[in-house]
């Protein structure tokens, strides 16, 4: 049995050492047209700016860990731009099924808006920081 148990540990460290052979040599390559050869991480850049050609019924400052305003009412068809400008990151999240729509990109300068086409409460907050919380009324 002890050689039964040997041959089995040798088998499954040669086995692994194959694959980290094949692992490391794949990993080696200077192939530069191979594809998925290498991966190149590039950070996140918390800046964006969208732009709207049309009228701008409000905007919500994003900064200081608040949204300003936190409560407000619009019409059907207008359109609320968010203003970032703070030197942390945030974003815009709707809460419930309703408000899914509103969904900005992470950032800490810039804007992002949206067109509310539905009347509702639409709630939202920020991801990074929960306690942040906003509504919009749209009648």
């Amino acid at each position: 049995m002890s050689m039964v148990r040997h041959r089995a540990a040798f088998a499954r460290f040669s086995t692994a050492g194959l694959v980290a052979a094949a692992l490391l040599s794949a990993g080696c390559s200077g192939d530069s047209d191979s594809a998925g050869a290498t991966t190149t991480l590039r950070p996140l850049n918390p800046t964006t700016t969208v732009t709207h050609d049309g009228p701008i019924a409000l905007t919500v400052a994003v900064g200081n860990m608040k949204y300003a305003p936190a409560d407000a009412k619009v019409k059907v068809g207008d359109t609320v731009t968010w203003k970032f400008d703070d030197k942390v990151p945030h974003n815009v999240q709707g809460i419930g099924d309703r408000a899914m729509v509103l969904n900005s990109p992470i950032m800490d300068k810039g804007e992002w808006f949206y067109t509310f086409t539905q009347p509702g409460v639409y709630r939202y907050m920020c991801t990074l920081h929960p306690d942040m919380r906003g509504t919009i009324t749209v009648e």
